[in-house]
């Protein structure tokens, strides 16, 4: 065999018992009792036969072939008397190679199975190179290092419980020397690969593969520290709880069966809403944990019940330990609650309240089909990792509402990034006044001077498509109404007369109170009288009838929604499209000059970017920086249109969307208003530009009945021939990218109310290319 490693070393290894062999000799000779001498020559004269054993071999094959012979020859550092007590081998250093088990090792293996294969825990090739390395400079160049690695086994029970094993390794029959084409590295070397462990490459330099010889073997002794390393295990999942990366940690049950030595068990904790006075489970871990008895308390009991049992908790928070639920008494056992123990195989379980200043933060309950699963003293080991369940929960706390407060600020207020800073100041202001006892009213906040960027994309006649629904949604009701009333017969001569009238108003005359009108009829008359006839012995087909009329009607307005809800759905699905394409591209806006901006979402998608000195002081801004961003708006509606194209094939109902630019050229002023939590323009003169943005939603073409907006097409609005001859060169750009078409529209818009000189530039959009 070539290699003993499976992975990479800078060894060529060989397994050898010379140096024992050599101890041997010495007490051939030097020992004065005579047992010992006969004892060690006999050895050394039967191993004369098979020189291999001296000189070293990489054949495994052969550790078998000598098995007999090797087990006495290792018999003093293997004891008979403790050989069922410790866990013990001889191995080639740092290998899955063992042999020469005693008796209780044997044991460990045999009830792991006959597949199981041992191997170190956790040790990442180029870490076992490094480790390698070491053992050369402690050996050979007779370096101190303190800091060695902690070497574990991984080892399965019977019960498949994983059990952990710390490995202790004596290496005084191993030895270590150079071959002819290793390099020998110098003390400044040395020193200078020890400050660089993490340098994997660097260390293969000095110590490329095989070029040393290592010949021997080791003894290791394993020890079980199985609740050490779980108990570790069990901090480190705690502290990994990251609000931010919702992903569970499926181990955590496989952890607690190693920690108490239950091989069946399950795990469950609530967290405690103070406010609420109820618990609530943690969502990322839905289909990890069990809550078999939490659940029992959160439905069993009444609202009244459960907060006193709460309260009661504050003051008296003692752990519930069931070693075996077939002991309790029998009139517990003949309550209802106690079935949720007989439906779930719940024959052994703890509730442990987590309390911090006597007050409740969480349950956790363990539960286990074998009964004596839990006992005291499966209580006691909880007292080594309550504190860090603490920490943990504290964190996730503080960190729930950090990200709630993100949330908050990121989706309700309007303080963006590129402007907080001026909001800090004024807090700074007046928290430093605080301190100082100090009066200090807050100032208004502002900025001057500043160029506009607005644009939409509307979705087109989408009030018109809800109109048309609606009449569907409600037709399709008054349908299904008129053949359960035609069913009934008896009482049913005037509902169906009502309804007839509504289908005739809905259908040729309707009023602006037709829906509300039907929907209280439905209300007050339709939907009591056929929940009557539910609740009365009514033919089943009638009943069928009605049960499938109402599993369609929308229970906030009594009315079919269906139509109106896929439409609602394609919307909000395109609003949400837009927005993020919008806010991922903003990214790189920011990166262009740091700006305010600002997104809507209606029927469609609305934005405004504002850009100025005043918003970074701090760094350079000439006109450059507009042009850029003006670029950028353009390109960013571009491909929000586009990815549009190949996204609303998927929608419910089938939508299109008509993009415009505004340009304005005239700086504004905005100011945050305390009262709507929102950025606003400020002043009289600054609210023309507001006017202008809301009428050309619907402006038309000068002189025509068409809509200056078109699907498919990108419009431009402006004032003068400089913007004209600036979104040229823009739109020029683009086209030769193949994102717009040769189709430039030159157009006026028609005069609106106070507003007259506008002018466009609709271009189209090609087919097929992305943005670049």
């Amino acid at each position: 065999m070539a290699n003993l490693y499976k992975k990479d070393a800078p060894f060529q290894v060989l397994i050898s018992f010379k140096k024992y062999l050599d101890v041997l000799e010495h007490i051939r000779y030097n020992d004065r009792l005579e047992y010992r001498v006969n004892y060690a020559e006999s050895l050394i004269e039967r191993t004369r036969k098979f020189p291999e054993l001296r000189d070293g071999f990489q054949d495994e094959s052969l550790l078998e072939k000598h098995e007999d012979l090797i087990r006495q020859l290792l018999a003093d550092l293997f004891p008979t008397g403790l050989t069922r007590n410790e866990i013990k081998a001889a191995s080639v250093p740092l290998s899955k190679t063992t042999f020469n088990y005693t008796e209780r090792f044997k044991g460990i293996l045999k009830d792991a199975g006959k597949d199981f294969e041992i191997e170190l825990r956790n040790i990442g090739d180029d870490e076992f190179y490094v480790f390698c390395c070491c053992l050369i400079l402690q050996s050979y160049f007779k370096r101190d290092i303190k800091s060695t690695m902690p070497l574990y086994y991984d080892i399965p029970n019977r019960l498949g419980i994983m059990k952990h094993y710390k490995i202790t390794v004596n290496s005084d029959f191993t030895e270590v020397y150079p071959t002819e084409d290793a390099k020998i590295p110098t003390d400044d070397v040395l020193d200078m690969l020890l400050e660089n462990l993490d340098d994997f490459k660097l260390w293969k330099k000095y110590f490329p593969p095989k070029s040393w010889v290592l010949k021997g073997f080791t003894i290791v002794s394993l020890v079980d520290c199985t609740s050490e390393v779980a108990l570790s295990d069990l901090k480190s999942s705690m502290i990994e709880i990251d609000p931010e990366d919702l992903s569970p940690d499926e181990n955590l049950v496989e952890i607690f069966k190693s920690y108490f030595d239950v091989p069946e068990l399950n795990f469950g904790l609530m967290l405690f809403d103070k406010k609420d006075q109820k618990l609530g489970r943690l969502p990322i871990y839905e289909n990890v944990f069990t809550h078999h008895v939490l659940d029992f308390w959160i439905n069993a009991f009444d609202e009244e019940t459960r907060k006193s049992t709460f309260t009661n908790l504050n003051h008296n928070s003692k752990p519930i330990v069931i070693s075996n639920v077939d002991k309790l008494d029998d009139n517990i056992k003949e309550l209802p609650s106690f079935s949720i123990l007989r439906n779930n195989n719940i024959n052994s379980f703890m509730v442990i309240p987590i309390m911090k200043d006597n007050e409740l933060l969480a349950i956790m309950e363990f539960t286990s089909p074998q009964a004596n699963s839990f006992n005291g003293l499966k209580l006691k080991k909880m007292e080594f990792f309550t504190d860090m369940i603490l920490f943990s929960l504290n964190r996730f706390s503080f960190e729930k509402n950090y990200q709630i407060e993100a949330i908050i600020q990121r989706e309700y207020t309007s303080i963006h990034d590129s402007v907080v800073w001026k909001f800090r100041n004024e807090a700074e202001k007046y928290f430093n006044a605080s301190l100082g006892k100090k009066m200090y009213t807050l100032k208004q906040i502002s900025f001057k001077n500043l160029t506009p960027l607005f644009g939409f994309s509307d979705i087109r006649s989408s009030s018109e498509k809800r109109f048309n629904l609606m009449l569907e949604d409600l037709n399709q009701q008054l349908e299904s109404l008129h053949d359960i009333f035609t069913l009934i017969n008896s009482d049913s001569e005037k509902y169906l007369l009502a309804l007839d009238v509504f289908e005739n108003e809905l259908n040729n005359e309707i009023k602006a109170d037709t829906e509300q009108r039907l929907q209280r009829f439905l209300r007050e008359e339709i939907h009591p009288y056929l929940q009557g006839k539910l609740e009365l012995k009514t033919d089943r087909e009638i009943k069928n009838k009605i049960k499938d009329y109402f599993v369609q009607v929308f229970t906030q307005t009594d009315l079919f929604y269906a139509n109106r809800k896929n439409l609602d759905d394609s919307i909000t699905l395109v609003n949400r499209k837009l927005a993020d394409m919008l806010d991922e591209s903003q990214v790189k806006a920011q990166q262009i000059f740091p700006h305010y901006y600002e997104r809507f979402k209606s029927d469609g998608v609305e934005h405004n970017l504002y850009i100025g000195h005043n918003i970074a002081p701090d760094l350079s801004y000439t006109s450059k920086v507009v042009h850029k961003l003006r670029y950028w708006q353009l390109k960013t509606i571009c491909n929000m249109e586009r990815e549009f194209q190949t996204f609303k094939k998927s929608l419910p109902i089938q939508l299109d969307i008509a993009s415009l630019l505004f340009v304005y050229n005239e700086k504004i002023d905005i100011r945050f208003r305390m009262d709507e939590k929102r950025f606003d323009v400020d002043g009289a003169y600054n609210s023309y530009y507001e006017i202008v943005k809301k009428r050309l939603d619907k402006a038309h073409v000068k002189d025509s009945s068409e809509r200056i907006t078109c699907p498919g097409k990108i419009t431009i609005v402006y004032f003068g021939m400089e913007n004209q001859k600036e979104y040229l060169e823009y739109i020029n750009k683009l086209q030769k990218k193949e994102i717009l078409q040769n189709d430039i529209e030159f157009l006026k818009v028609e005069d609106l109310q106070g507003i007259t000189g506008l002018l466009a530039l609709r271009v189209s959009l090609t087919q097929d290319q992305s943005i670049k």
